[in-house]
């Protein structure tokens, strides 16, 4: 990420950072050529974001250009083209460790697996799931398949639409 001069068109360069101070982190930049300032304060979330992802800012002598891959490329993981995805994962489970996997990715991707819903859709459901934004739409449609299953429903229609929505407080 770059910070440009409106005036000028050039890139800003790094003048000081400051803190962190009860969580807050400032930094400022500075236009080589007109000499304009920006500072850019972080809150306490934000810096504590910035710190797990283990961004420096500043510092005398910047990252070389794509240094992490040099650096994942001379120590290779082992099972880094193995084809199993579930395998790592139950092995890393095992080890204790997610060498560096993103702690959400279970909590994405639950669900995500589960076999087709056997129960049946009417067509006024269907068109009224069409309308969800397309976005959210395949989590909509399984919320609402797994309530009609828990309760036994044969056919989602609008009733058990409406059933669901209610009973999802929306």
């Amino acid at each position: 990420m770059k910070f440009l001069c409106l005036d000028c068109d050039e890139p800003m360069k790094l003048h000081s950072t400051e803190g962190p101070d009860e969580g807050s982190l400032t930094v400022t930049f500075r236009c080589p050529e007109c000499g304009f300032r920006v500072a850019m304060l972080t809150n306490p979330f934000e810096t504590q974001m910035v710190r797990s992802l283990g961004v420096k800012v500043g510092g005398a002598t910047p990252p070389a250009p794509f240094e992490h891959v040099r650096t994942m490329m001379a120590n290779p993981r082992a099972d880094a083209f193995e084809g199993d995805v579930a395998k790592i994962g139950e092995a890393q489970a095992a080890a204790g460790t997610d060498a560096g996997g993103c702690p959400f990715a279970a909590m994405v991707n639950e669900g995500a697996a589960d076999t087709p819903s056997s129960v049946p859709w009417t067509s006024e459901a269907e068109a009224r799931v069409e309308r969800i934004p397309s976005f959210i739409r395949p989590m909509a449609r399984r919320a609402i398949e797994r309530f009609a299953a828990e309760h036994g429903y044969a056919t989602i229609d609008e009733a058990v639409m409406d059933e669901a929505r209610g009973a999802f407080g929306m």
